[in-house]
C-alpha cells in the first residue's frame, strides 16, 4: 500500500489550507450573522451572500470541483486518495468550505453520477450548470413509509407511459431540496416490479418545478433546521417527465447507487475527521485556558486521557479511510466493498467520540450555539445512519469475515 500523495495533491492541500486561513475562517462569523438574519425573516435556507464572495475567491485560485475524479471532463486530475486530505480540510469548516469550492454533498455525488451515466443532453442541461455552481441538486432515495436501511424496500414507482415516465411516491431526507438554487432531483424508484430485487429500480432526473412535485417541508436534525446548507426536504412526487430524463439504464438503480456511494463515503468520512481535528484543537485550547479545583483542566488525568484517546481515534480512522481510497484507485470500488463499509462505521464513530469529549471539556458552552461543537455533533450523529446505518455496514464486514468459515453454497 502506498499512501503517498501526488505532487499536485500536496500543492492543493497547501492552497486549501491557505484559503481556509485567509478566506473561510474569517468569513464564518459573517456567514452565521447573515444566516441568522435570513432565518429571522423566515428564509432559513437562503444562501448567505458572503458565500458568493468565497466561491469567487476559490474559483480564482483554481480550487473548484476538486472532487471530480480523473477521466471526467473538467476534472483536476486527482485520484480518490489525492482528494481525501483535501476533503478532510474542508470538513474543518463544513458549513461553508465545501460549498465555496463546489465540493459539497449531495452535489458531488450527483455530479459524479451524471458524469458517469448521463447522456450528452442531460450533461448539457444539468451537469454543466452544477459544475459551474449555478444550480444545486438533491438525491431522493430514502422514504418515510418504509425501512430504508434495506433499500430494496423503496416503493416509489417510475412507470413508463408512452413517451413519459410517471413518477409517484414520497421521499424525505432529500438534502438541499429546500435551497432556492436546487433545481433538479435524482429520484430512485421501482421501474420493473417483476425483476430481481436489485434490478427493479431506476434513477430519473426530475426538475423540481415539474407540475406534481410538492416540497412539503424540511426535517430538522436534533432541533436544528440545518439551514442554510442543509434543508432535508420531504417531497411528494406525483408527476410526469420525458423518457429522456431516465438516468443510466433502466433497472440500473442499485448499480448506480453503489457507484455513487463509494467515493462519496470517502468524502463524508474525511470531512468528519476534519471536523474532529478542529474539535481537538478547541478541546486543547479550552483545557489549558480554564482551571478547576486549583489547576488547569489540562492537568486533570481524565482530560489528558480524552485528548490522547481522541488523537488515537482520529489517526486510526484516517489510516483506514486512506487505505480504502487507495483500494478504490487501484482495484475499484466494487472490490473495496468491505473497506468502504468499515470506514462508514469507523470514521463517524471516531469523530463522534472526539466531539463528545470536546463538548464535555467545554461544559455548558459545549451544548450552546456559541461554539460549533453542538451543531457539528448533531450533523455527525446523522452519519451513523446516513448512506446506510452502521448496523448494515457491520453486517457487510461480518459476512466477509465469515465467508471462509462457511460451507460453499
Amino acid at each position: 500500500m502506498d499512501f503517498a500523495f501526488s505532487e499536485r495533491s500536496t500543492e492543493l492541500q497547501q492552497q486549501v489550507q491557505t484559503f481556509l486561513d485567509e478566506h473561510v475562517y474569517p468569513a464564518e462569523h459573517t456567514f452565521e450573522q447573515q444566516a441568522a438574519a435570513y432565518r429571522a425573516e423566515g428564509n432559513p435556507f437562503r444562501t448567505p451572500a458572503v458565500l458568493a464572495d468565497l466561491k469567487q475567491a476559490a474559483r480564482a485560485q483554481g480550487l473548484w470541483n476538486l472532487f471530480l475524479p480523473k477521466g471526467h471532463e473538467g476534472s483536476p486530475g486527482l485520484t480518490v486518495l489525492d482528494y481525501a486530505p483535501i476533503a478532510e480540510l474542508t470538513g474543518r469548516s463544513g458549513a461553508i468550505a465545501p460549498e465555496s469550492m463546489n465540493c459539497s454533498a449531495p452535489d458531488t455525488g450527483n455530479m459524479e453520477l451524471m458524469a458517469m451515466f448521463a447522456t450528452d443532453e442531460q450533461k448539457q442541461q444539468w451537469l454543466q450548470p452544477l459544475l459551474e455552481g449555478e444550480i444545486r441538486s438533491c438525491f431522493s432515495m430514502t422514504e418515510p413509509d418504509v425501512a430504508s436501511s434495506d433499500a430494496t424496500n423503496i416503493a416509489t414507482r417510475i412507470t413508463r407511459d408512452g413517451d413519459s415516465y410517471v413518477v409517484k411516491g414520497r421521499k424525505w431526507w432529500s438534502t438541499g431540496a429546500m435551497r432556492p438554487e436546487c433545481k433538479v432531483a435524482i429520484v430512485m424508484g421501482v421501474s420493473n416490479p417483476d425483476a430481481g430485487p436489485h434490478q427493479r429500480h431506476s434513477m430519473i432526473l426530475v426538475p423540481l418545478d415539474t407540475p406534481g412535485v410538492t416540497i412539503e417541508r424540511s426535517t430538522s436534525v436534533f432541533g436544528y433546521d440545518d439551514g442554510p446548507h442543509g434543508g432535508h426536504g420531504v417531497i411528494d412526487y406525483d408527476c410526469r417527465v420525458p423518457v429522456e430524463n431516465l438516468l443510466g439504464p433502466e433497472g440500473g438503480g442499485f448499480m448506480m447507487a453503489q457507484a455513487r456511494l463509494g467515493p462519496g463515503r470517502i468524502h463524508h468520512c474525511m470531512r468528519a475527521l476534519g471536523m474532529a481535528e478542529r474539535a481537538v484543537e478547541l478541546m486543547c485550547a479550552r483545557a489549558v485556558s480554564r482551571s478547576t479545583f486549583g489547576r488547569p483542566i489540562a492537568q486533570h488525568g481524565v482530560v489528558q486521557e480524552w485528548i490522547a484517546e481522541s488523537r488515537l481515534a482520529i489517526e486510526q480512522a484516517r489510516l483506514l479511510v486512506l487505505k480504502t481510497a487507495w483500494l478504490i484507485d487501484t482495484v475499484g470500488a466494487s472490490k473495496a466493498r468491505t473497506e468502504i463499509a468499515a470506514i462508514k462505521v469507523a470514521a463517524p464513530r471516531a469523530a463522534s467520540y472526539v466531539l463528545d469529549r470536546a463538548i464535555q471539556v467545554h461544559g455548558g458552552a459545549g451544548v450552546s450555539g456559541d461554539f460549533f461543537l453542538a451543531e457539528a455533533w448533531a450533523q455527525l450523529r446523522t452519519l451513523h445512519f446516513a448512506d446506510g446505518p452502521d448496523e448494515v455496514h457491520l453486517r457487510t464486514v461480518a459476512r466477509q469475515e465469515l465467508r471462509s468459515y462457511l460451507p460453499p453454497r
